[in-house]
């Protein structure tokens, strides 16, 4: 017999013999209880007629639990042992069972022997010995769960359904790599509580103290839906007590059944820059998305691709990925479909600059609704090819929205940038007449066409994050362009989230403005990776580059915003501008018109002052 075989076998004995014990106890407490009742009516001198029909009583007691609960499963593995769910069905049969034998006992007592209130006397008994054995049963059972010595003592931030959840599964696995010493909770109401035996020991401002109190050496953050400048609070310190921070999957990763509280992951840079996706209005989204044919240009970058993996979700009729790099919409393909064959229709490989392709490909497929994500993004590149950005950004954007009109596409989204509120930079100054011929096209057809601005996207293909991991991999130094540059950012499923809501609630020729929190500054960013990474790394400041901010802004100095719909998405109105109205030569002549930015180099390495635990 396989190994496996005899396994299941002796699982299977050991869980029969439980079945069992648990059907003895139940009876056995049916004996107890209706004997305890008649001695104390009796006040233990019941007469002989008296003793024997309560053994009959409580055989006949005893043997209908047996029955009653192996017909309903009580006893055939229905309900895991000591659960709330099996007290409930117990507590409800027993109720039944005593009310029945009851009604018998009123009738026939008197002609028996026995006191008519005998089985309400033995009840109470009864529940308490069914629900006792239990309870100490598990006592037992999770105190032989419980983590070893070798276990790595923890601190839990937060005790609310989260902690509670991870702290259970952490308390009764014997594997389990940590075991809970102590909770840390700001709540005043939760001073005293206990979570599984694990008390609630300070609040999250002490660390440092709980850490030597307990010999902690790792920190959990159980806080789902815990902000950016939470995150960097508590891992700041932690570092000062020289622990280890692991954090629980977003409120959005465990509602959606993707993670469970228990997986944990290390604290990453994206937690302590970024923010969790804010709700959404499923139902609205479902409105103009399920059942409809929608396609996504640049569907093979870092947003597109995000984007197309989330408008799977809601069903569209038809998800059509539009691209001219056929990796990237193979990796997109991977996302919705679950493989990159790219022998399907779902897959469009197309530029959007070829203006006569894109019509054929909107007059054959027929959309309906039109996320626009494709662009050229990098700003410092643009600065020096211009044309570019001309040919892709502005034209490139005029040729989807004319094709999206020729078919009666309803709803157009546009992706824009922060860089297009007073723009300052080659890049800033396309997407802003992007903007521009979004809204033309809105006031055009009357229909839903309007674009959508953030800032920076953490993790995208080229973006700063990878740049600066690339560098530390290779011992530096880290090039950052000024000691007080900031940037405004945002998490890929956020950007995306939002990106979707926007498509619901927007009017023609808006621009929505996402709220992308405080803007982070990128030596911090700098200098918290440093940390992480346990290396010593220079930073080098190089100077602005031309068209570059020392600070980006979401709202241009003309714009008026109100938030009608949505309490992080504000919406202003965009200036139009006419395909006739096209001047590229006006276009340069404005951007020339802008002060540049010197180029002159700060080359200026710093130190790092680290913690100790990471030198």
């Amino acid at each position: 017999m396989p190994l496996g075989s005899e396994l299941q076998e002796a699982v299977s004995v050991e869980q029969k013999r439980r079945r069992l014990a648990a059907a003895f106890v139940d009876s056995a407490a049916w004996i107890v209880g209706i004997v305890i009742a008649v001695v104390l009516r009796f006040e233990f001198e019941p007469t002989l007629r008296g003793w024997i029909s309560m053994v009959v009583l409580a055989l006949v007691a005893a043997l209908s639990q047996i029955v009653v609960g192996y017909y309903l499963a009580l006893y055939r593995g229905r309900f895991t042992y000591g659960s709330f769910d099996e007290v409930r069905a117990l507590g409800l049969v027993v109720i039944v069972q005593a009310a029945v034998l009851s009604a018998i006992v009123m009738v026939l007592g008197p002609v028996i022997g026995l006191p008519r209130g005998t089985v309400l006397l033995a009840f109470p008994f009864v529940l308490l010995l069914m629900f006792g054995v239990r309870y100490s049963a598990r006592l037992i059972l999770e105190r032989r769960r419980k983590p070893g010595t070798e276990a790595e003592p923890a601190l839990i931030v937060g005790a609310g359904y989260v902690a509670d959840t991870l702290v259970r599964t952490m308390m009764t696995d014997p594997a389990s790599p940590l075991r809970a010493v102590g909770i840390l909770d700001d709540d005043p109401a939760k001073r005293n509580l206990r979570l599984r035996g694990v008390p609630v020991i300070g609040r999250t401002t002490e660390i440092v103290a709980a850490a030597r109190d307990t010999g902690a050496t790792t920190l959990v953050i159980a806080i789902g839906g815990a902000e950016s400048s939470v995150l960097r609070r508590l891992s700041d310190d932690a570092d000062k007590a020289g622990l280890r921070v692991t954090i629980t999957p977003t409120l959005t990763n465990m509602m959606s059944g993707e993670q469970a509280p228990t997986d944990l992951r290390d604290i990453s840079i994206e937690d302590l820059i970024g923010r969790h996706p804010v709700d959404t209005n499923v139902e609205l989204i479902a409105g103009y998305v399920t059942g409809r044919r929608v396609l996504v240009t640049g569907a093979g970058g870092s947003i597109g691709s995000e984007l197309c993996r989330q408008l799977a979700k809601y069903g569209p009729s038809e998800l059509i990925m539009l691209d001219r790099d056929e990796t990237g919409l193979q990796m997109a393909q991977l996302g919705t479909s679950g493989h990159g064959l790219l022998d399907s229709k779902d897959v469009v490989l197309a530029d959007i600059r070829e203006n006569d392709t894109l019509r054929d490909i909107f007059s054959e497929r027929r959309p309906e609704v039109v996320f626009h994500a494709a662009a050229l993004k990098h700003l410092p590149m643009l600065e020096q090819y211009p044309d570019e950005a001309w040919k892709t950004n502005v034209l490139g954007t005029l040729n989807v929205l004319n094709a999206a009109r020729e078919v009666g596409v309803d709803t157009f989204v546009n992706i824009s940038t922060d860089k297009a509120a007073n723009p300052t930079s080659v890049l800033g100054h396309s997407k802003r007449v992007a903007e521009k011929l979004t809204a033309w096209a809105g006031e055009e057809t009357g229909m839903r066409y309007l674009s959508v601005r953030f800032g920076n996207v953490i993790g995208s293909r080229g973006s700063m994050l990878p740049t600066f991991q690339t560098l530390i991999e290779a011992g530096g130094p880290i090039t950052v362009t000024h000691p007080d540059v900031t940037r405004y950012f945002m998490t890929i499923p956020e950007a995306c989230q939002l990106v979707i809501q926007a498509g619901g609630i927007g009017r023609a020729g808006e621009v929505l403005i996402l709220d992308m929190g405080e803007p982070v500054s990128i030596l911090e960013v700098a200098k918290r990776m440093i940390a992480m990474s346990g290396k010593k790394i220079e930073i080098v400041f190089t100077g602005l580059r031309h068209g570059e901010k020392l600070h980006e802004v979401l709202v241009g100095s003309q714009e008026n915003l109100e938030r009608p719909f949505h309490p992080k998405v504000s919406h202003t109105r965009a200036d139009s501008i006419s395909p006739e109205r096209l001047d590229k030569a006006g276009w340069e002549a404005r951007m020339l018109s802008v002060p540049r930015n010197n180029d002159t180099a700060i080359i200026e390495p710093i130190s790092l002052d680290l913690p100790e635990n990471l030198k």
